[in-house]
Protein backbone atom coordinates (compact mmCIF):
# COMPACT_ATOMS: atom_id res chain seq x y z
CA UNK A 1 0.00 0.00 0.00
CA UNK A 2 1.62 3.24 -1.15
CA UNK A 3 0.66 6.84 -0.40
CA UNK A 4 -3.07 6.38 0.21
CA UNK A 5 -5.15 9.51 0.64
CA UNK A 6 -8.88 9.87 1.19
CA UNK A 7 -11.21 12.78 1.91
CA UNK A 8 -14.84 13.51 2.64
CA UNK A 9 -16.19 16.87 1.42
CA UNK A 10 -14.26 19.47 3.36
CA UNK A 11 -12.31 16.97 5.45
CA UNK A 12 -9.17 14.92 4.84
CA UNK A 13 -9.39 11.43 6.38
CA UNK A 14 -6.17 9.76 5.18
CA UNK A 15 -2.87 11.47 4.39
CA UNK A 16 -0.27 9.48 2.48
CA UNK A 17 -0.58 6.14 4.31
CA UNK A 18 1.95 3.46 3.34
CA UNK A 19 2.26 -0.03 4.83
CA UNK A 20 3.14 -3.60 3.92
CA UNK A 21 1.66 -6.91 5.08
CA UNK A 22 3.68 -10.10 4.60
CA UNK A 23 2.65 -13.73 4.41
CA UNK A 24 2.06 -15.35 7.79
CA UNK A 25 1.99 -12.18 9.86
CA UNK A 26 -0.66 -10.14 11.63
CA UNK A 27 -0.53 -6.36 11.17
CA UNK A 28 -2.51 -4.16 13.55
CA UNK A 29 -3.77 -0.72 12.58
CA UNK A 30 -3.99 0.89 16.01
CA UNK A 31 -5.78 4.17 16.58
CA UNK A 32 -8.68 5.93 18.30
CA UNK A 33 -12.11 6.54 16.80
CA UNK A 34 -11.77 9.08 14.04
CA UNK A 35 -8.18 8.20 13.17
CA UNK A 36 -9.10 6.84 9.72
CA UNK A 37 -8.33 3.18 10.35
CA UNK A 38 -11.73 1.83 9.26
CA UNK A 39 -11.65 4.00 6.14
CA UNK A 40 -8.24 2.52 5.36
CA UNK A 41 -9.65 -1.00 5.72
CA UNK A 42 -12.59 -0.14 3.45
CA UNK A 43 -10.16 0.91 0.73
CA UNK A 44 -8.20 -2.32 1.15
CA UNK A 45 -11.47 -4.27 0.92
CA UNK A 46 -12.36 -2.46 -2.37
CA UNK A 47 -15.39 -0.83 -0.67
CA UNK A 48 -14.04 2.72 -1.17
CA UNK A 49 -11.78 4.40 -3.70
CA UNK A 50 -8.80 6.47 -2.51
CA UNK A 51 -8.27 10.01 -3.73
CA UNK A 52 -4.64 9.11 -4.36
CA UNK A 53 -2.25 6.18 -3.99
CA UNK A 54 -2.34 2.47 -4.80
CA UNK A 55 -2.97 -0.84 -3.03
CA UNK A 56 -1.28 -3.95 -4.37
CA UNK A 57 -2.27 -7.53 -3.65
CA UNK A 58 0.55 -9.55 -5.17
CA UNK A 59 0.45 -8.47 -8.84
CA UNK A 60 -2.95 -6.77 -8.75
CA UNK A 61 -3.54 -3.12 -8.15
CA UNK A 62 -6.86 -3.48 -6.34
CA UNK A 63 -7.87 0.10 -7.11
CA UNK A 64 -7.64 -0.61 -10.84
CA UNK A 65 -8.66 -4.31 -10.73
CA UNK A 66 -10.99 -4.75 -7.73
CA UNK A 67 -12.82 -7.82 -9.10
CA UNK A 68 -9.60 -9.81 -9.50
CA UNK A 69 -8.41 -8.78 -6.05
CA UNK A 70 -11.64 -9.68 -4.24
CA UNK A 71 -11.13 -13.35 -5.01
CA UNK A 72 -8.03 -13.20 -2.81
CA UNK A 73 -9.47 -11.12 0.02
CA UNK A 74 -11.29 -12.35 3.12
CA UNK A 75 -13.17 -9.85 5.27
CA UNK A 76 -14.48 -10.08 8.83
CA UNK A 77 -16.54 -6.97 9.51
CA UNK A 78 -16.95 -5.27 12.88
CA UNK A 79 -20.71 -5.86 12.74
CA UNK A 80 -21.83 -9.51 12.41
CA UNK A 81 -22.25 -10.61 8.79
CA UNK A 82 -23.96 -13.93 9.50
CA UNK A 83 -27.60 -14.86 8.94
CA UNK A 84 -28.89 -15.68 12.43
CA UNK A 85 -31.70 -17.86 11.12
CA UNK A 86 -29.41 -20.08 9.06
CA UNK A 87 -27.23 -22.83 10.43
CA UNK A 88 -23.47 -22.57 10.61
CA UNK A 89 -23.22 -24.91 7.62
CA UNK A 90 -25.74 -22.93 5.56
CA UNK A 91 -23.92 -19.65 6.20
CA UNK A 92 -20.67 -21.07 4.87
CA UNK A 93 -22.42 -22.84 2.00
CA UNK A 94 -24.03 -19.69 0.60
CA UNK A 95 -20.80 -17.72 1.14
CA UNK A 96 -18.92 -20.32 -0.90
CA UNK A 97 -21.47 -20.09 -3.70
CA UNK A 98 -20.87 -16.34 -3.90
CA UNK A 99 -17.21 -17.08 -4.60
CA UNK A 100 -18.14 -19.63 -7.27
CA UNK A 101 -16.66 -22.65 -5.50
CA UNK A 102 -17.71 -25.92 -7.22
CA UNK A 103 -19.86 -28.24 -5.09
CA UNK A 104 -17.23 -30.92 -4.35
CA UNK A 105 -14.62 -28.26 -3.51
CA UNK A 106 -17.11 -26.29 -1.42
CA UNK A 107 -18.10 -29.31 0.67
CA UNK A 108 -14.46 -30.11 1.39
CA UNK A 109 -13.62 -26.48 2.20
CA UNK A 110 -16.54 -26.15 4.61
CA UNK A 111 -15.49 -29.27 6.50
CA UNK A 112 -11.87 -28.10 6.57
CA UNK A 113 -12.76 -24.60 7.82
CA UNK A 114 -15.20 -25.76 10.48
CA UNK A 115 -12.82 -28.41 11.78
CA UNK A 116 -10.00 -25.84 11.95
CA UNK A 117 -12.13 -23.70 14.26
CA UNK A 118 -13.62 -26.67 16.15
CA UNK A 119 -17.09 -25.96 14.84
CA UNK A 120 -17.85 -29.14 12.91
CA UNK A 121 -20.05 -30.52 15.68
CA UNK A 122 -22.00 -27.22 15.66
CA UNK A 123 -22.60 -27.16 11.91
CA UNK A 124 -26.34 -27.85 12.12
CA UNK A 125 -27.02 -25.25 14.85
CA UNK A 126 -28.58 -21.92 13.95
CA UNK A 127 -26.22 -19.00 14.42
CA UNK A 128 -28.63 -17.28 16.82
CA UNK A 129 -28.14 -20.19 19.24
CA UNK A 130 -24.37 -19.65 19.48
CA UNK A 131 -22.45 -17.51 21.94
CA UNK A 132 -20.69 -14.36 20.75
CA UNK A 133 -17.34 -16.12 20.82
CA UNK A 134 -18.60 -19.02 18.71
CA UNK A 135 -20.21 -16.64 16.24
CA UNK A 136 -16.88 -14.85 15.83
CA UNK A 137 -15.23 -18.20 15.10
CA UNK A 138 -17.87 -18.83 12.42
CA UNK A 139 -17.01 -15.41 10.95
CA UNK A 140 -13.35 -16.44 10.79
CA UNK A 141 -14.19 -19.82 9.22
CA UNK A 142 -16.30 -18.02 6.62
CA UNK A 143 -13.60 -15.45 5.98
CA UNK A 144 -10.99 -18.04 5.03
CA UNK A 145 -13.34 -20.45 3.24
CA UNK A 146 -12.15 -19.43 -0.24
CA UNK A 147 -8.47 -19.49 0.87
CA UNK A 148 -7.70 -15.77 0.53
CA UNK A 149 -4.21 -14.30 0.54
CA UNK A 150 -5.20 -11.45 2.87
CA UNK A 151 -7.68 -11.53 5.74
CA UNK A 152 -9.05 -8.10 6.74
CA UNK A 153 -10.60 -7.76 10.20
CA UNK A 154 -12.32 -4.61 11.46
CA UNK A 155 -12.27 -4.42 15.28
CA UNK A 156 -12.57 -8.24 15.38
CA UNK A 157 -13.10 -8.69 19.13
CA UNK A 158 -15.83 -6.08 19.53
CA UNK A 159 -18.48 -7.34 21.95
CA UNK A 160 -16.50 -10.36 23.13
CA UNK A 161 -15.81 -11.05 26.78
CA UNK A 162 -12.15 -11.52 27.85
CA UNK A 163 -12.27 -15.33 27.58
CA UNK A 164 -13.84 -15.21 24.10
CA UNK A 165 -11.24 -12.63 22.99
CA UNK A 166 -8.39 -14.93 24.04
CA UNK A 167 -10.05 -17.82 22.23
CA UNK A 168 -10.50 -15.70 19.10
CA UNK A 169 -6.82 -14.78 19.09
CA UNK A 170 -5.81 -18.40 19.59
CA UNK A 171 -7.70 -19.44 16.46
CA UNK A 172 -6.46 -16.48 14.44
CA UNK A 173 -2.84 -17.25 15.30
CA UNK A 174 -3.36 -20.93 14.49
CA UNK A 175 -4.81 -19.93 11.12
CA UNK A 176 -1.80 -17.75 10.29
CA UNK A 177 0.63 -20.50 11.28
CA UNK A 178 -1.08 -23.15 9.18
CA UNK A 179 -1.75 -21.11 6.02
CA UNK A 180 -0.09 -18.71 3.62
CA UNK A 181 -2.34 -15.74 4.32
CA UNK A 182 -1.65 -12.57 6.28
CA UNK A 183 -4.07 -10.67 8.50
CA UNK A 184 -4.59 -6.91 8.68
CA UNK A 185 -6.82 -5.76 11.50
CA UNK A 186 -8.00 -2.50 13.00
CA UNK A 187 -8.16 -2.07 16.76
CA UNK A 188 -8.19 0.56 19.49
CA UNK A 189 -6.96 -1.98 22.06
CA UNK A 190 -3.23 -1.96 22.80
CA UNK A 191 -3.23 -5.54 24.13
CA UNK A 192 -4.55 -6.73 20.75
CA UNK A 193 -1.90 -4.76 18.89
CA UNK A 194 0.73 -6.29 21.20
CA UNK A 195 -0.24 -9.73 19.88
CA UNK A 196 0.57 -8.74 16.29
CA UNK A 197 3.83 -8.97 14.39
CA UNK A 198 3.75 -5.33 13.31
CA UNK A 199 1.76 -2.27 14.33
CA UNK A 200 0.78 0.84 12.39
CA UNK A 201 -0.17 3.59 14.86
CA UNK A 202 -2.62 6.03 13.28
CA UNK A 203 -3.83 9.42 14.41
CA UNK A 204 -5.78 12.05 12.48
CA UNK A 205 -5.40 10.16 9.23
CA UNK A 206 -1.64 9.70 9.42
CA UNK A 207 0.64 6.79 10.30
CA UNK A 208 2.69 8.26 13.14
CA UNK A 209 4.72 5.10 13.87
CA UNK A 210 5.28 1.68 12.27
CA UNK A 211 7.17 -1.31 13.66
CA UNK A 212 6.93 -4.43 15.79
CA UNK A 213 5.49 -3.90 19.29
CA UNK A 214 8.91 -4.49 20.84
CA UNK A 215 10.58 -2.06 18.42
CA UNK A 216 8.06 0.69 19.08
CA UNK A 217 8.26 0.31 22.85
CA UNK A 218 12.02 -0.08 22.73
CA UNK A 219 12.43 3.36 21.17
CA UNK A 220 11.04 4.90 24.34
CA UNK A 221 13.29 2.88 26.63
CA UNK A 222 13.57 3.33 30.37
CA UNK A 223 10.54 3.35 32.67
CA UNK A 224 7.23 5.16 32.87
CA UNK A 225 6.39 6.97 36.11
CA UNK A 226 2.75 8.00 36.50
CA UNK A 227 1.82 10.51 39.21
CA UNK A 228 -1.54 11.72 40.44
CA UNK A 229 -1.94 15.06 42.15
CA UNK A 230 -4.50 17.71 43.02
CA UNK A 231 -2.32 20.24 41.16
CA UNK A 232 -0.67 18.50 38.22
CA UNK A 233 0.56 21.71 36.59
CA UNK A 234 2.34 22.82 39.74
CA UNK A 235 3.82 19.34 40.18
CA UNK A 236 5.01 19.27 36.58
CA UNK A 237 6.73 22.66 36.93
CA UNK A 238 8.38 21.64 40.21
CA UNK A 239 9.70 18.36 38.82
CA UNK A 240 11.12 20.12 35.79
CA UNK A 241 12.87 22.78 37.90
CA UNK A 242 14.39 20.27 40.31
CA UNK A 243 15.00 17.18 38.15
CA UNK A 244 14.88 18.56 34.58
CA UNK A 245 12.25 15.93 33.73
CA UNK A 246 9.54 17.14 31.35
CA UNK A 247 6.34 15.14 31.68
CA UNK A 248 3.01 15.00 29.86
CA UNK A 249 -0.29 15.71 31.60
CA UNK A 250 -3.07 13.44 30.35
CA UNK A 251 -6.31 12.12 31.87
CA UNK A 252 -5.58 13.69 35.27
CA UNK A 253 -2.13 12.10 35.46
CA UNK A 254 1.44 13.24 34.95
CA UNK A 255 3.47 10.83 32.81
CA UNK A 256 7.27 10.89 33.04
CA UNK A 257 9.63 8.84 30.91
CA UNK A 258 12.76 8.17 32.95
CA UNK A 259 15.77 5.88 33.23
CA UNK A 260 16.13 4.11 36.56
CA UNK A 261 12.56 4.64 37.69
CA UNK A 262 13.01 2.63 40.88
CA UNK A 263 15.68 5.11 42.04
CA UNK A 264 13.98 8.30 40.85
CA UNK A 265 10.48 7.60 42.15
CA UNK A 266 11.37 7.76 45.90
CA UNK A 267 13.20 11.04 45.27
CA UNK A 268 10.12 12.50 43.63
CA UNK A 269 7.90 11.47 46.54
CA UNK A 270 10.33 12.94 49.10
CA UNK A 271 10.61 16.18 47.15
CA UNK A 272 6.85 16.71 46.67
CA UNK A 273 5.10 14.94 49.55
CA UNK A 274 2.18 17.37 49.59
CA UNK A 275 1.55 17.24 45.85
CA UNK A 276 1.97 13.56 44.96
CA UNK A 277 -1.11 11.54 45.91
CA UNK A 278 -0.35 8.21 44.19
CA UNK A 279 2.36 6.70 41.99
CA UNK A 280 2.74 3.96 39.37
CA UNK A 281 5.98 2.58 37.94
CA UNK A 282 5.99 0.36 34.86
CA UNK A 283 7.69 -0.37 31.55
CA UNK A 284 6.60 1.48 28.37
CA UNK A 285 3.50 0.27 26.55
CA UNK A 286 2.02 0.97 23.13
CA UNK A 287 -0.24 3.46 24.89
CA UNK A 288 2.92 5.36 25.91
CA UNK A 289 4.20 5.23 22.34
CA UNK A 290 0.92 6.71 21.13
CA UNK A 291 1.07 9.44 23.79
CA UNK A 292 4.67 10.28 22.91
CA UNK A 293 3.91 10.46 19.18
CA UNK A 294 0.64 12.38 19.36
CA UNK A 295 0.59 14.26 22.66
CA UNK A 296 -2.72 12.74 23.75
CA UNK A 297 -3.96 9.41 25.08
CA UNK A 298 -5.24 6.71 22.76
CA UNK A 299 -8.69 6.66 24.33
CA UNK A 300 -9.05 10.42 24.68
CA UNK A 301 -11.20 11.81 21.90
CA UNK A 302 -9.27 14.40 19.85
CA UNK A 303 -11.10 17.70 20.21
CA UNK A 304 -10.71 18.77 16.59
CA UNK A 305 -11.88 15.56 14.95
CA UNK A 306 -15.21 15.51 13.20
CA UNK A 307 -17.34 12.42 13.06
CA UNK A 308 -17.57 10.30 9.95
CA UNK A 309 -14.47 8.09 9.92
CA UNK A 310 -13.08 5.61 12.38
Amino acid sequence: MIGLAYAYPGRVVLRGISLEAREGEAVAILGPNGSGKSTLLKIMATLALPADGSVFLERWNIVQHPAEARAHLGVVFQSPALDDKLTVLENLYFHGLLYGLPQPVLAARIKESLEAFRLWDRRHERVEQLSGGLQRRVELAKGILHKPRVLLLDEPSTGLDPAARLEFWHFLKETLRSSSLCAVLTTHLTDEADRCDRVVIMDRGEAVAVGSPSELKGVLGGDIVILQSSDLRKLKRGIYRQFRLDGTVSNNELHLRVHGGAEILPKLVRSFPDLIESTTLRKPSLEDVFLQKTGHRLHAEPTDMATGAS
